[in-house]
């Protein structure tokens, strides 16, 4: 003891952060917390002035903040390291922690552990010698102020910084309390809690004072301009995309290669602009030298783009003509990823060359075009650049007078407000959003009926967004739903899902999609953090390698094809776009192939969006690149296209086009006439139009609109569809057009007026598909309207399956006990995968779980949810009550000398479990293969050196229609033995006697692309 009590002292008096802080010369501040350091990365000012004041002292400052971030839960990238790893890394001397504003939504019930976990902190955070030879000195910062229209947070922010002042002091670090109220002619924030420019610029002023006990001196422009470059380097160091193949699950066997160098050289460039902050002149030339990677795997062929045209082989019912590619316009258009059409009949494009990872030191440089036909020829002429500077935006769609756009990890909007045509305004909504793997970030962004943006991510990700209603967190994959007029941020629809590309509505606003298919049956929101959903696989179909689908609503197409029928874009296993009919089912659509609009036997041509246009024909995104797959190959393989592009446009022979309808610059009036057509992409287009608009301008015309509808009978029955489609489409509008102005509350909703009268109608409507609709939107305005437990427990026992499902999903929203009781009614009725999957979702959902989980009184009440959660539990991963049956016995396993292997793939990783075993020449072998994973895989052995020929053949097989249906299995004598085309969660037995020459027998996947590497060998002695 008596040698340990000088140590003790030693530690606390080290750790000790009196404020003035001094400084000392060379030393390193880390700052560390949310999202307030997280977003100041743009904003150099509160640098800048520490650099200033310390400019003999050359000090360096590391952000190490991330968004959401708790003191207790800090998520991060697979592989990416806790915070201790980074502040050694750092070697941090002085620690500057921004804390308090997520975990005061937990409220004061959350105080007592806020406290207990803050000062487990900082008593881990002390005990660690980041620079090697002492403790580092603290300062917790508190939350800013919040403002309008979010300024009750202030309420609930004060106990926790009070807390945190408290913690401070029993701890004995420094505490600097910037939760202080500014007097500003202009907001502060862009949403009430993330501040501006302007709004940095105070809080540096504040945090500056705290902690030097100086007046703060005017900011330098030029140090602020060098501090916000360095940042922009450490954050391509310190946050780069594809994390997951930099240092998490696919680091192998191309990350270990160069990213290391990477990060070298980003380390050593940060540096430099370190130096250039101390006004020393620096270059970049000294630092790490890269090597130029091309990778052995053989490629694609690449064809010009006539050559391409003549490589698809065409449905003779379609034509189709090259709209645009980089032939016509070879400086700009490169590598399109997602289309959207404007209101003025302009295709806009989103294109990336900096994909799938920017380079070191590289500045985004990706961009949105706008492309026009200006003679009418049904072909580009005219290409322009709307916006630049952006970070792979996966996808885009317009709303209130601008664009919002994926712009990894951002949310971005972008606006041009002085009518040159280029965007001047650009603004980061919101932040955080997992970028492990660039090609699974957000992406399907969507306006929903309801006038919500829909968008979503993918496998590995690790998204925790913050906002002015609480921190949003998902992990491995997760749909969003962003109100802009509100600012809230939902998630839902959390479980494992890879490659899920392309989502759009019917026309009565069931979300369509691949993965799953019937995409609305999942929109229960997320399972508590960090908790997901049960696999949807597991109860109906769901699968990767498609990037979108479209219906054929405008008269443009055939009468048997419209409307029942859409278009699907798939780039693997097959080149191709498909047609497939929409087929109704008591409780979901199906969707079921009838065609193949065209198949392209260039193996380069990669569709990756589509969109039917105002003309009515249909266009597709072509990334066209020899190079096909992500991690297959390298990210640096220099043979990765950077200059092709194409849109197709698909037309029905000999029929006639659709006129373009008015959409901008058209009155209100004429646009919610459009709502009537039967155009999906027409009433879409028209809405984005309408919300562009003032509220007043709306209002009277729409009310308009709902009294011309009229509620009484109607008597023909084609006439009575139509009617009760817009009726149930017509509360849609104000949800759509009117939420900013709060326009139903203020004017009632109740059973008996209009609109309110719609909702209450429209649920007793003959048409089960308009009942299901309206009932979607209890989901938002449950508590708002009149008899509301009445009709959600009307449409939790309606005789349509579809209706009951939409039920169930509500409740997730809803969020109250009685809503909980009210969906238990589904039980009562037959319950299928769909109903079934609803209906555990919701269930499990962060609103409703906590009311029935872990409450005994509340279980013992309701057997029947007890029986449902233990019935509704997938068996296997990804499989509903699939069981393995006992295999038959075998006569061959009764040999002896018999060697049992068992290779698995490993989920989401294209990886065998096992990459080598061996057996002697002759002997009897039972291999069982089994496949947990989403993607379907196969297992063949092939003779020695055949790998390649093998895997190459494979490939070929994509380019024909049949070559799903044969397993991407060649007819070659050079495979020994094969498995079937496994699905996710079967297994298959191969029984064989090895080889009699010793040897290395390769063993591959030859599901296309997955050989290069799927890969192991048995080895014969």
């Amino acid at each position: 003891m008596k040698c340990l009590l000088p140590f003790l002292c030693f530690f606390s008096l080290s750790a000790i952060a009196q404020l003035p802080l001094d400084v000392h010369p060379g030393e390193r501040i880390a700052l560390i917390g949310n999202t307030l350091f997280d977003r100041m990365r743009d904003f150099g000012h509160f640098e800048a002035l520490l650099q200033q004041r310390y400019a003999e002292q050359k000090i360096t400052v590391r952000n190490l903040a991330w968004s959401a971030d708790e003191v207790g839960l800090r998520p991060r990238p697979d592989g990416f390291g806790d915070i201790n790893q980074h502040l050694t890394e750092v070697k941090a001397d002085v620690i500057l922690a921004a804390f308090g504003f997520n975990e005061s939504f937990k409220g004061k019930e959350g105080l007592p552990d806020f406290k207990n976990v803050l000062k487990a902190f900082l008593i881990e955070l002390k005990s660690h010698h980041y620079n090697g030879k002492s403790a580092p000195r603290i300062v917790l910062v508190s939350p800013t102020r919040a403002e309008k229209p979010h300024g009750h947070l202030n309420d609930q922010m004060q106990p926790y910084v009070d807390a945190m002042r408290e913690v401070a002091a029993a701890e004995k670090v420094g505490f600097a309390d910037v939760f202080a109220e500014h007097e500003s002619r202009s907001a502060l924030t862009i949403n009430g809690i993330h501040l501006t420019d302007t709004g940095y610029a105070l809080f540096a002023n504040d945090l500056y004072q705290q902690l030097t006990q100086e007046t703060p001196p005017p900011v330098n422009a030029v140090t602020k301009a060098a501090v916000e470059e360095k940042e922009k380097i450490w954050f391509q160091h310190y946050r780069p995309l594809n994390y997951y193949y930099i240092k998490g699950g696919r680091a192998e066997p191309y990350g270990v290669v160069n990213f290391p160098g990477e990060l070298k050289k980003l380390s050593q460039m940060t540096e430099n602009r370190d130096k250039a902050i101390h006004g020393e002149k620096v270059s970049d030339e000294s630092t790490e030298k890269l090597p130029v990677i091309t990778g052995d795997r053989p490629i694609n062929e690449w064809h010009t783009p006539a050559d391409e045209l003549k490589a698809f082989k065409i449905d003779p019912r379609f034509e189709v003509n090259c709209f645009a590619s980089e032939e016509d316009f070879p400086d700009l258009f490169r590598k399109p990823i997602a289309i959207r059409w404007d209101g003025k009949g302009r295709m806009w494009v989103s294109t990336s060359t900096t994909y799938p990872q920017i380079l070191p030191g590289q500045a985004a440089e990706d961009q949105i075009l706008i492309l026009e036909d200006t003679n009418g020829d049904h072909k580009a002429d005219k290409c322009s650049v709307w916006a630049d500077k952006l970070h792979m935006p996966l996808s885009f769609e317009f709303g209130n007078g601008g664009v919002y756009v994926s712009d990894q990890p951002h949310l971005t909007f972008l606006k041009d407000t002085d009518g040159d045509g280029k965007a001047d305004h650009r603004e980061k909504i919101l932040t955080g959003f997992g970028t492990e793997d660039s090609h699974h970030a957000l992406h399907d962004f969507v306006w929903s009926p309801e006038g919500d943006l829909i968008f979503r991510e993918s496998i590995f990700h690790h998204s925790q967004v913050e906002t002015p209603y609480g921190p949003v967190r998902a992990r491995e994959s997760s749909f969003f739903r962003f109100t802009p007029a509100t600012g809230k941020l939902l998630a839902f629809g959390s479980y494992m899902s890879t490659n899920p590309w392309g989502i759009t509505f019917d026309d009565w606003g069931f979300h369509v999609g691949s993965h799953p298919v019937f995409a609305s049956a999942v929109h229960a929101l997320n399972a508590p953090y960090p908790d997901i959903h049960v696999p949807a696989g597991s109860y109906f179909p769901a699968y990767s390698g498609t990037c979108g689908q479209e219906f054929l609503s405008s008269s443009h197409w055939p009468d048997e094809l419209r409307k029942k029928h859409f278009m699907r874009v798939r780039y693997k296993p097959t080149n191709e776009v498909e047609l497939h009919e929409w087929i109704e089912k008591d409780t979901h659509f199906e969707e079921k192939k009838v065609g193949i609009v065209f198949q392209s036997t260039d193996l380069s041509f990669i569709p990756v969006d589509i969109q039917q246009g105002p003309d009515g024909a249909m266009y597709v995104a072509d990334w066209y690149n020899p190079v096909k797959g992500h991690m297959q190959y390298s990210l640096r393989d220099t043979r990765r296209d950077k200059k092709s592009g194409r849109i197709w446009r698909i037309t029905a022979k000999d029929r006639q086009l659709e006129e373009a309808p008015k959409i901008a610059g058209a009155s209100v009036p004429e646009l919610l006439e459009l709502l009537k057509s039967e155009n999906y992409r027409t009433r879409y287009r028209a809405k984005v139009e309408l919300r562009s608009r003032s509220n007043e301008e709306v209002e009277d015309f729409a009310t308009e609109l709902f009294e011309s509808i009229g509620f009484g009978p109607i008597g023909d029955e084609k006439k009575a569809k139509e009617v009760e489609q817009h009726r149930s489409e017509s509360p849609w509008l104000p949800l759509a057009l009117l939420e900013s102005a709060k326009w139903l509350p203020e004017k009632g909703i109740d059973t008996e007026g209009v609109p309110g009268g719609l909702v209450s109608f429209v649920l007793r409507a003959k048409n089960h598909l308009a009942r299901a609709t309206v009932t979607r939107q209890l989901r938002w305005h449950y508590s708002d309207v009149i008899e509301g437990k009445t009709l959600l427990q009307t449409a939790a026992n309606d005789p349509s399956g579809l209706v009951r499902l939409e039920a169930a999903i509500a409740a997730s929203y809803i969020g109250t006990q009685e809503a909980l009781i009210v969906v238990l009614d589904l039980l009562k009725h037959p319950m299928d995968e769909y109903l079934t999957y609803a209906l555990r979702t919701s269930l499990d959902s962060h609103t409703l779980q906590p009311l029935w989980k872990g409450n005994e009184a509340f279980l013992k009440q309701h057997p029947e949810l007890v029986k449902f959660i233990q019935d509704s539990e997938p068996k296997k991963p990804a499989q509903l009550a699939k069981r393995k049956k006992a295999e038959k016995p075998n006569p061959f396993d009764n040999q002896p000398n018999l060697v049992s292997i068992t290779i698995k793939t490993i989920p989401e990783r294209l990886l065998f479990d096992l990459r080598e075993f061996k057996v002697k020449a002759g002997q009897p072998v039972k291999l069982v293969f089994e496949n947990p994973d989403v993607t379907p895989h196969n297992l063949l052995i092939v003779q020695p050196g055949a790998a390649d020929e093998i895997g190459m053949a494979g490939n070929e097989m994509a380019k024909t229609p049949d070559g799903f249906a044969k397993g991407f299995t060649p007819d070659s004598p050079k495979i020994l033995h094969k498995t079937k085309m496994l699905n996710q969660g079967d297994s298959e037995t191969l029984r064989f006697t090895a080889p009699a020459a010793p040897g290395r027998y390769p063993y591959i996947c030859s599901f296309p692309g997955h050989w290069l590497v799927m890969k192991g060998e048995m080895v014969v002695e």
